[in-house]
């Protein structure tokens, strides 16, 4: 691929970047210089403990040391612990600002507006940590969110993590069976829920879902529920229920008693969202998750107290969890619930607008979306304050960097970002001092020591192979929920190449610091012995106007595999000879005959999973009569129907 540079930051951005003033703070503190970022991220590999350090002193972290010690074990993977003698609070890190200031802007849809000043955020947590302390809820304990993106998630997240209980959330569109397999794990002693909430302009009713999701959660003895918009629910078929401000009333603003607890104290609950079995529930810790979502949102996507930082995410996704965390830059959090095209193409755009946004975060599929739309943003928006585009969820085509620069925007920071629900955080982000590459996320995160390798362990540079992370990093989880050994968090990231983590992507690693990820190495095909990452063939396919959308999986063929390509069509049309033969020019000439399809079958819808990644490997064991578990944690199961007995397949 080409490397062409489509933005460099201005000299006053680069100036005024809190990465620049972080590296005048290292060098200063530790007497060394860093002429550029290369040097620091190398500086940050080389003395992790001096870098985590800094990263704490520069983020303010609030929290009592009883000594110097940052970190034992620091050759283990897993078993290095970090700041051994730090206790703290991580609700007190995200509350440490009380006063008029915006902390939290929410739409849903465009039905409700409101806003909630710094003031006004910490007197509900405190009103809502007090009833949960009186419902009996103590450190350790799970108290769980089947609920929209709105602020009283946030407010019953920060009251849980103010005691010590741990937080776990998914979204009201998940079925039962899908909140089940999740919360039935962790026995939570609370529950949260909406009684409804908004999509595509239609009201979707919780209440009946939740009858069942009680009757399966044996442990729950509060279920509180949140009014979603102006109507009053009906709660008389979950006897015992408590509405929201029923369950506060009788409690006034007082001071937050922040228990102070280990820096590896269990604060998330989070799910693996594959389709290959029951979720697995993997513990993040308090302090790993504050020290390594201060760097990311503080120096690589440079977030200040002025700032108004959007994700469009639910809460069953791990984005959610950042964006929260940007309440410990003393930032305004920008939530939205519902459809993002509802009820027109650019409502976030609208959104952008009104409340002077000045990061917007959303997935490749959605920049894809627009783009396939001939959305033009920048003839009907202003977006003066809007400064980043942070993109995450799968990787996002050269193509859809040339469409932001121009259609939305010409001045911005374009980070595409990636990493995962397993770290909580990212491996590769975005930077404010670094040129924005086509087709490339800018650089390895600080503290990450990130590399591409090859089947035998051995450094790539310029070449595909597969991301790893050779020393460990303070969101490293703590471990997974029921597995006391150990034995299935090592086999989930250290089995491949041990005590190294293998996350799992099909990545490279340009010679001037770059990421380009291909997809995940499981769904990598190997026609003739030859690795082909999944996103090179999607790039090409989606460039013709035809495609709305594709997927290619590998099926196993006279002793081999062959590449079959599924593609979803502009409305109205039907697949044809011509068609298939100018998408398989379109790959041939700009990739290589391996990448080419033996099969072009047209299907109606493609599935994915409610983070709207499309999922190869659930059609891949669908073509081959494998059964398919975990059906919750797709969006639209009933597409699966689609790649089922196609006689196509069955021949050459």
């Amino acid at each position: 691929m080409e490397s062409t540079i489509v933005w460099q930051p201005s000299e006053e951005r680069l100036k005024s970047s809190n990465m620049m003033m972080f590296m005048k703070k290292v060098e200063q503190n530790w007497h060394i210089k860093l002429p550029d970022y290369e040097s620091l991220y190398e500086w940050s590999i080389k003395e992790p403990e001096r870098f985590w350090r800094s990263v704490w002193k520069f983020g303010g972290v609030i929290a009592h040391r009883q000594g110097e010690v940052t970190l034992v074990n620091g050759s283990m993977m897993p078993g290095a612990h970090w700041f051994p003698d730090a206790r703290l609070n991580f609700s007190e890190n995200l509350l440490r600002r009380r006063d008029d200031h915006d902390a939290i802007v929410f739409w849903g849809e465009d039905r409700i507006k409101r806003t909630m000043t710094y003031a006004q955020l910490y007197d509900e947590v405190s009103r809502l940590a007090h009833a949960l302390r009186s419902a009996g809820v103590t450190a350790g304990d799970r108290v769980a969110g089947y609920v929209p993106n709105m602020p009283e998630t946030v407010i019953a997240m920060l009251s849980a993590a103010s005691i010590g209980a741990i937080w776990s959330s998914c979204s009201p569109d998940f079925g039962v069976r899908g909140v089940l397999d999740r919360f039935g794990q962790i026995e939570p002693k609370v529950l949260f829920s909406a009684d409804s909430y908004f999509y595509n302009g239609k009201i979707h009713d919780c209440v009946s879902k939740l009858v069942e999701v009680r009757g399966g959660l044996p442990s729950v003895q509060e279920l509180i529920i949140i009014p979603y918009g102006n109507r009053q629910p009906d709660l008389t078929t979950l006897p015992g229920a408590r509405l929201w401000q029923d369950f506060l009333h009788q409690f006034i603003p007082e001071e937050i008693k922040f228990e102070q607890l280990p820096f590896d104290h269990p604060l998330y609950i989070m799910y693996s969202s594959g389709t290959t079995g029951t979720p697995k529930c993997i513990i993040h810790g308090a302090g790993g998750t504050l020290l390594q979502h201060l760097k990311e949102l503080l120096l690589h996507t440079d977030v200040g107290a002025d700032d108004r930082i959007f994700y469009y995410t639910t809460c069953g996704w791990m984005m959610w969890n950042w964006l929260v965390s940007a309440l410990a830059a003393q930032a305004t959090l920008l939530l939205y619930d519902g459809s993002p095209f509802y009820p027109n193409d650019t409502i976030l755009f609208d959104y952008a607008d009104a409340e002077r946004m000045t990061v917007f975060g959303t997935s490749a599929k959605f920049i894809d979306s627009l783009k396939k739309a001939g959305v033009e943003v920048r003839k009907t928006h202003r977006l003066t304050a809007l400064k980043t585009i942070l993109s995450t969820g799968s990787p996002l085509a050269p193509e859809s960097f040339d469409f932001v620069y121009e259609k939305i925007k010409g001045d911005i920071c374009l980070s595409s970002i990636s990493g995962g629900t397993d770290i909580i955080s990212c491996f590769a982000l975005g930077n404010p001092i670094l040129p924005v590459y086509r087709g490339e996320l800018q650089c390895r995160g600080l503290g990450m020591s990130v590399e591409v390798w090859n089947e035998d362990g051995k450094p790539l540079i310029g070449e595909k192979g597969e991301l790893v992370c050779t020393s460990p990093f303070p969101s490293m989880p703590i471990g997974f929920w029921n597995d006391k050994e150990g034995s299935k968090y090592r086999s989930a990231y250290f089995l491949k190449y041990p005590n190294v983590w293998a996350h799992g992507d099909y990545a490279e690693l340009t010679r001037h610091g770059g990421l380009i990820i291909y997809g995940r190495s499981d769904a990598v095909l190997n026609p003739g012995g030859v690795r082909i990452g999944t996103a090179e063939i999607y790039r090409q396919v989606e460039r013709i106007p035809e495609v709305l959308e594709s997927l290619a999986v590998a099926q196993d063929w006279e002793g081999d595999t062959r590449v079959i390509l599924f593609i979803r069509l502009v409305d109205g049309l039907a697949l044809d000879d011509r068609l298939k033969d100018r998408i398989r020019e379109n790959i041939r000439r700009n990739t290589t005959v391996h990448h080419t399809p033996a099969k072009i079958i047209q299907v109606w819808d493609i599935p994915r999973t409610r983070n709207g990644k499309i999922v190869e490997l659930a059609v891949r064991n669908v073509i081959h009569g494998r059964p398919i578990q975990n059906l919750e944690s797709l969006s639209n199961p009933e597409s699966l129907a689609f790649f089922k007995d196609i006689p196509e397949l069955q021949d050459d």
